[in-house]
């Protein structure tokens, strides 16, 4: 009921009351029921190629699923040309509340099609894409928003963010590192330029590991949002203020898993990221070869008791 009633109001309003809105990232394999269950306010689907998603109705089975309670629900696109673009963003938008625009993804074949990070250096190209969305999804409250990197030169990354504010975005994501960087700091004071020059709301990206990372991230750039991805894998709990996974947060995944029917290397995948900063070396070695979802369950249960 929850996420019928919270379709009919625009998830905007998370932005309005003040508190810091916590946004898990798009993420391949990971689940979003449980990190709702931890105070996470929105998540994004993993990166969909928009041309691949309407070129076939397989793809897009295989590619989104979601249900009534998979809501405040953002899906992310790849895509490089407006149209396209705005036809993925109608098919989706009956069952979601906006879509994003991929302007971040470094890996080399996003790139080498033209999606993804190379995208911030064609802004009249990414305006085109948020207009086209905008004027075409008969949905009213639907956000378009775009997860960007930022350039060596962060004035090219304003001038960039203006212009698709001036387009009607309905917030940007940006990943406080360029496309050719990885696990070099992230650039605090290059979010904050962009948020100084901004009027509409700013989610922050990298690097967010712990809630001290979150309440860190806001007071140096004075975002309305915070993003995790990796952080997240690790723990689900980061946003609800746990430094580790509680044992709580494992046994609701064992339920949620069970009575999604998600598949065993997808289910043991996400207790491996779990379990890895409490678990020492020769427990993850065993953890690691079982090889059902009876084995695991057994295991957890004689190594960590039931809750």
């Amino acid at each position: 009921i929850l996420a019928v009633l919270f379709s009919e109001h625009s998830i905007m309003d998370l932005f309005e009351n003040g508190k810091v809105v916590k946004v898990c990232a798009p993420m391949v394999r990971y689940s979003k029921s449980l990190v709702r269950k931890y105070d996470c306010d929105i998540c994004f689907t993993p990166m969909i190629v928009a041309a691949d998603f309407m070129r076939s109705v397989k793809a897009r089975d295989s590619e989104f699923t979601t249900n009534s309670s998979d809501r405040p629900l953002i899906i992310q696109f790849a895509a490089k040309d407006a149209q396209t673009l705005a036809d993925a963003a109608c098919v989706v938008a009956p069952f979601s509340d906006g879509v994003d625009l991929n302007c971040g993804c470094p890996q080399r074949w996003a790139m080498a099609e033209g999606y993804g990070a190379c995208l911030i250096n064609k802004p009249q190209l990414v305006k085109d894409m948020v207009r086209h969305v905008k004027n075409q999804v008969d949905k009213s409250n639907y956000a378009v928003s775009i997860k960007i990197r930022i350039h060596k030169d962060v004035k090219k990354t304003v001038d960039l963010c203006q212009k698709v504010e001036a387009a009607g975005v309905s917030w940007i994501t940006v990943h406080g590192r360029t496309a050719a960087e990885r696990h070099q700091p992230v650039h605090y004071d290059a979010i904050k330029t962009i948020k100084d020059s901004l009027s509409i709301p700013v989610i922050a990206n990298g690097d967010i590991k712990n809630l001290q990372d979150v309440e860190s991230m806001c007071q140096l750039t004075g975002v309305d949002g915070v993003m995790a991805a990796r952080g997240l894998l690790a723990n689900p709990a980061l946003f609800a203020g746990y430094e580790y996974t509680p044992l709580k947060c494992v046994w609701d995944w064992v339920d949620i898993a069970l009575e999604q029917g998600t598949p065993f290397t997808a289910f043991h995948q996400h207790l491996i990221y779990m379990l890895e900063r409490i678990t020492s070396q020769p427990e993850r070695k065993i953890f690691n070869s079982l090889s059902s979802i009876s084995a695991v369950t057994d295991y957890l249960h004689n190594t960590y008791g039931p809750l």
